[in-house]
């Protein structure tokens, strides 16, 4: 009997021991070992760090300028306007009393600059991803300093890439409208095709089915199109006395009926709080909708990770070995004034490890394993051109990747021109090579894994596409200040026209088309960050995509039937 009862002790410790062991190794992340990377800058560096380092220099005073005329919004008489007037606060103030603190990821924050029809700082709207009680949102706030607060097309562009980014990383979504609806002069641009302004209300649709959180906060007029966002998220506030809903305001009203009426009366806070039903809480003042918001998040399906855990993960995160301001002499100012790519991850690395995948074969291509502020990441990064052996490479990298389900990193640097086909040699080559590339693209397309992108150089031509540009749709995409994009660099267009006039107006219209800003203006990319940034900007990027795994399962359960 004793024996009987011994043996059933030490069975019942043993699977508890299993199961708690089993529980242990889940959480227990492998040990990792991954050799150091020394790469030093050393004298012979000398030339090309400098000569780096005076372009970055002159591409940060170009952003600092950028940035402080993107703050300035609308101006100073829009901005009395807008808080003395209308006695509402501007966008920046209204992100700090929503969001947790202001260490936020802002999105393209110079969309909207250097277009045909003009200026548009910001695009008239601020989108980011910020915390709201401790959970990454993403946040789209309308800047009604802007041109009155009226959609541009770009504004269009802007809104609908911050929805992609919460659909692509089941990211919350919280609305904080205050438009004045579509600029009319433009409306065959903002209306009618397929990603334009209607796009917006279909994606709220969408990220409703896929169980996506979107909240409105309406803090200014609602009109026309506009009046659908507020009405079609899943909770909504408004705010007394300055926030409006309508399809058509008093003037149209008055024009149409003859009947004068108040912005209040035909569409404020509380007809729609206590008569339409379009809202579901009431704000006597801005704070207070703010506040009502933070509390509608902490609503949300999600389990966070406890405070000791992010802090425990925090401290176990090492620094690169090298500072990151040596990362400003490492920016190319020109495809010739490229370094070795391994520098640049020596200083984004935890503890600059790096695990090298197939290092002696391909080596334009580098390719291998890191830790980025604790995530495991796998890196992509040009080294020279993208060759036959290199395209092959990193089909295999990405595939790898793809099936232990780690995150990619791209570090793109690409040639400024293919090679010219001058032999049959030279053509059997170039045949090869655009053979890998297409599996390379194939790979990269197919990827199921999240996938961030940086400009480190040039972005140019069919490399780009291997390399996760835009068209291949990556989570995040990023531009160094330095940054070039375009179909060939700057002074390599002799092998497209006869040399003449006609090929210097080419070289100098790219050369002002493919700068960094000309392309974040117009959104081709998440933003322009500095390169002594890109660490903490990569950090927030996998933390931001790591977060739906917190979200908990909503699946209904079907009532059991009872047999009778």
């Amino acid at each position: 009997m004793f024996l009987c009862v011994r043996r059933l002790a030490e069975k019942h410790w043993n699977s508890s021991f299993r199961c708690m062991s089993s529980t242990a190794r889940k959480r227990r992340a492998p040990r990792c070992a991954f050799p150091v990377l020394e790469q030093p800058l050393q004298p012979i560096h000398q030339h090309v760090h400098d000569g780096n380092l005076r372009n970055s220099n002159a591409c940060h005073q170009k952003y600092m300028e950028l940035k402080e005329k993107v703050r300035r919004g609308g101006g100073e008489n829009a901005v009395t306007r807008h808080t003395q007037r209308n006695k509402k606060l501007l966008v920046r103030d209204r992100l700090r009393l929503l969001l947790d603190d202001e260490d936020f990821l802002e999105l393209s924050p110079f969309a909207g600059l250097g277009l045909p029809y003009g200026d548009i700082p910001s695009a008239g709207c601020l989108t980011g991803i910020g915390r709201i009680s401790g959970l990454w949102c993403v946040f789209i706030a309308n800047d009604a300093t802007v041109k009155g607060g009226t959609a541009y097309p770009i504004t269009v562009k802007k809104q609908l890439r911050a929805q992609r980014v919460a659909i692509q990383n089941r990211l919350p979504c919280v609305y904080l409208v205050d438009s004045g609806g579509a600029f009319l002069p433009l409306q065959s641009e903002i209306f009618p095709d397929k990603n334009q302004g209607g796009r917006t209300f279909y994606n709220e649709a969408i990220m409703s089915a896929m169980k996506i959180p979107q909240v409105s906060v309406v803090c200014g007029s609602c009109t026309a199109g506009g009046a659908y966002i507020p009405t079609m998220a899943e909770e909504t506030v408004m705010v007394h006395w300055i926030g409006t809903i309508f399809l058509g305001g008093p003037p149209l009203v008055k024009a149409a009926t003859g009947e004068e009426v108040t912005p209040e009366e035909l569409g404020g806070a509380r007809l729609h709080a206590e008569v339409s039903g379009c809202v579901d809480h009431f704000a006597r003042e801005e704070k207070e909708a703010y506040d009502c918001t933070r509390n509608i998040v902490s609503t949300l399906n999600f389990q966070l990770p406890d405070e000791e855990e992010e802090v425990k993960k925090a401290g176990a995160e090492e620094e690169p070995l090298y500072s990151s301001e040596e990362l400003l002499g490492l920016a190319p100012r020109s495809y010739n004034y490229s370094l070795d790519a391994k520098m640049v991850i020596s200083r984004l690395a935890d503890a600059s490890r790096f695990q090298e995948f197939k290092a002696c074969y391909g080596k334009t291509l580098v390719t291998g394993f890191a830790r980025i502020r604790g995530h495991l990441v796998g890196i992509v990064a040009n080294n020279g051109e993208l060759l036959y052996q290199a395209a092959l490479k990193g089909s295999h990298f990405v595939q790898l990747c793809d099936q232990r389900d780690i995150p990619l990193l791209f570090l793109q640097n690409t040639a400024p021109a293919a090679a010219a086909t001058l032999s049959t040699t030279q053509a059997e080559m170039n045949s090869n090579r655009l053979k890998a590339q297409g599996s390379m693209m194939s790979a990269v397309a197919c990827a199921s894994v999240p996938k961030i992108t940086v400009v480190i150089g040039g972005c140019h031509g069919a490399d780009s596409y291997a390399m996760c540009g835009r068209a291949f749709d990556p989570n995040f995409l990023f531009l160094w200040p330095n940054a070039r994009v375009s179909m060939v660099a700057p002074g390599h267009s002799s092998s497209l026209l006869p040399p003449g006039g006609e090929q210097d107006d080419l070289n100098e219209a790219l050369k002002e088309e493919s700068s960094a800003f000309f392309s974040s203006g117009r959104l081709w990319d998440d933003g322009v960050i500095l390169p002594q940034d890109t660490r903490k900007v990569l950090g927030n990027c996998l933390d931001i995509i790591k977060q739906q795994q917190y979200q908990l399962p909503t699946e209904k359960r079907r009532p059991m039937l009872l047999r009778v």
